[in-house]
């Protein structure tokens, strides 16, 4: 069995905080530490990650409107205000997933089915963690550094094969604390990563847009990462109709391990030993439910995007620590073949559709 983490904001961690995705995230938190930063504390390292059987990674490029709300200081250096200001930022970083794969065996881009198939095959059962290869399959999180909608052939060329259209407010389409619909560039912006056959993310758009995607889009959607509603009820999660509807689009959502969007109560600074990974499993168990099966249902952890280990449930530590999951899951007697699913099977079913 394998994990795939449907979201992890790898490349922004690096332009924020100077983090080596190839450094153990125990060693980063040391230095950071040492330095005296008061960074929220690393969860993300790829020694943890392959450990933990962490096989394929949704890294995304991330930046954010100049409006938007900051989590950290550091943020400012990932704000744009013009679209080429976004592209020029995005266009940093993915230049450092290019570095990452050149440099180091152990990573692989993920562009083609090809690509997939040698890079699963690092993880069988006879392999061990030094044969291990993680895949880095690029989404491209809020879609302004797409300067106008032909333009997404050349993110397209350069190995993006995931697009969410929204963050915060995008000139494609109502996000996050920004409700609104579609734009017509949105639209025609659809028609053309359909004509990709490129995978939607949905996580972050407005609920009217959530809808019109549906209905408009002709390729593979995903909600990367975006809980229930049921367990913080804010725009930024999915209502229970809006799960069916994914479902009925055979779509799949990432549960996110953060306390923040597991308890309509937790804030930052509350004891991390409020949430424990019970909850992310009734949040796995609230879309069985709705959606009538274990096919709909996948892990996007955004581990580090904005909080770290001080704001995860209280049995997780570092990524390695996604794969307690399934262990929660097997201790529910969800069957062997729900478990793997979850675990990776949805989200590489859906990964595999978008990929020639």
């Amino acid at each position: 069995m394998i994990v795939v983490d449907a979201h992890q904001d790898i490349a922004y961690n690096r332009a924020c905080f100077g983090r080596d995705y190839r450094m153990s995230a125990l060693k980063k938190r040391l230095i950071e530490a040492q330095a005296g930063h008061t960074y929220p504390a690393a969860t993300l390292g790829l020694p943890e990650a392959l450990a933990g059987r962490i096989a394929i990674v949704f890294a995304t490029l991330f930046v954010a409107p100049k409006n938007a709300q900051n989590w950290t200081p550091e943020w400012r250096e990932e704000e744009y205000e013009t679209p080429h200001e976004a592209y020029e930022l995005a266009l940093r970083q993915w230049d450092y997933y290019q570095q990452l794969t050149d440099e180091s065996d152990q990573l692989r881009l993920i562009r083609n089915q090809a690509d997939l198939t040698t890079t699963l095959d690092t993880w069988g059962a006879d392999k061990t963690v030094k044969d291990r290869r993680q895949g880095l399959v690029i989404l491209m999180e809020g879609a302004d550094p797409i300067l106008e909608p032909r333009q997404f052939e050349e993110w397209y060329e350069r190995g993006v094969r995931i697009v969410g259209l929204a963050w915060n407010q995008t000139r494609y389409s109502g996000g996050t604390g920004a409700p609104g619909k579609l734009s017509a560039l949105g639209e025609e912006l659809l028609e053309v990563m359909g004509s990709f056959n490129a995978l939607l993310d949905l996580s972050h758009s407005s609920e009217l847009a959530f809808y019109q995607s549906l209905d408009r889009y002709t390729g593979p959607i995903i909600a990367s990462h975006s809980n229930p509603r049921r367990f913080r009820d804010t725009d930024r999660h999915l209502s229970d109709d809006m799960i069916r509807r994914l479902a009925e689009r055979d779509g799949v959502m990432g549960i996110v391990p953060y306390n923040r969007f597991l308890s309509p109560t937790w804030q930052k600074g509350d004891p991390k030993s409020s949430v424990p990974l019970t909850v992310m499993l009734d949040a796995i168990d609230h879309v069985c439910q709705v959606t009538g099966s274990a096919d709909h249902v996948g892990i996007g952890s955004d581990l580090d995007g904005g909080f770290g280990y001080q704001s995860i449930p209280y049995e997780m530590d570092t990524v390695a620590d996604l794969w307690r999951v399934g262990e929660g899951l097997r201790g529910r007697g969800y069957p062997e073949a729900s478990i793997e699913a979850v675990m990776g099977g949805n989200m590489l079913r859906k990964l595999r559709e978008c990929l020639k």
